[in-house]
């Protein structure tokens, strides 16, 4: 078992995966990883699809993963990862704040959640978390999921969605347009209507206001 600033780890060379479309993310994410000496291979991969791929063929300690790709949701990529490898801890990357993301990311096997507003400080002490196979929640979200965590027994119609399904839920509640949801998801607006018609008919709603209507009451939004 290894050692590192007085942290133990599982053993003296860990591999990191780092999953994100855009390669300047990823070029700065290495860029800040590289001088952890507790991690000696540092792999990239733009989607989903390529960090599955790579995973296939090499064995890796942790997987930072970015919750949205051009391919395939990170919540779907987390799914298949804990299912296939499940000792791989995943530290989920997201623009999105919601306690909600968190924590569903949680509930999937998630090791952590951190937004990409948090300093590059808070990034490498997650980072030293899950590396050891503890838990990291980001700070800001820490205190409106905690109680969540410990007492997560409700069942909420959301809870049927799909990971793809749950982001675009999301996404219609904020008053997003089925055009832009695809441009940001990089699916058509086809696509978008028809896990619209999903979402509806497994929450038996009939528009999109109760949609807004379901999220604000149960403070997704």
């Amino acid at each position: 078992m290894g050692v590192a600033g007085g942290i133990q780890y599982k053993h003296n060379y860990m591999k990191i995966l780092i999953c994100d479309d855009h390669k300047i993310v990823r070029d700065g994410l290495r860029q800040l990883i590289l001088p952890l000496t507790y991690f000696s291979l540092v792999a990239e991969a733009g989607s989903g699809a390529e960090a599955l791929a790579i995973l296939k063929q090499d064995e890796f300690d942790v997987l930072l993963l970015d919750i949205s790709l051009p391919d395939m949701s990170g919540m779907e990529v987390l799914q298949v990862v804990k299912t296939k490898w499940p000792k791989i801890n995943v530290l989920m990357l997201s623009m999105r704040p919601h306690e909600q993301y968190a924590m569903r990311a949680h509930n999937l096997g998630a090791s952590g959640y951190l937004t990409k507003e948090a300093t590059a400080e808070e990034l490498l002490k997650a980072l030293s978390v899950v590396a050891k196979g503890d838990k990291y929640v980001s700070e800001a979200l820490v205190n409106n999921i905690a109680g969540n965590i410990s007492n997560n027994t409700s069942k909420y119609l959301h809870d049927t969605l799909s990971a793809r399904e749950f982001e675009i839920l999301l996404q219609i509640a904020n008053g997003i347009s089925l055009q832009d949801i695809g441009n940001e998801l990089f699916i058509s607006s086809k696509t978008v209507t028809t896990y619209r018609s999903r979402i509806l008919s497994k929450m038996e709603m009939t528009s999109n206001s109760e949609i807004v209507k379901y999220c604000i009451e149960n403070k997704l939004i």
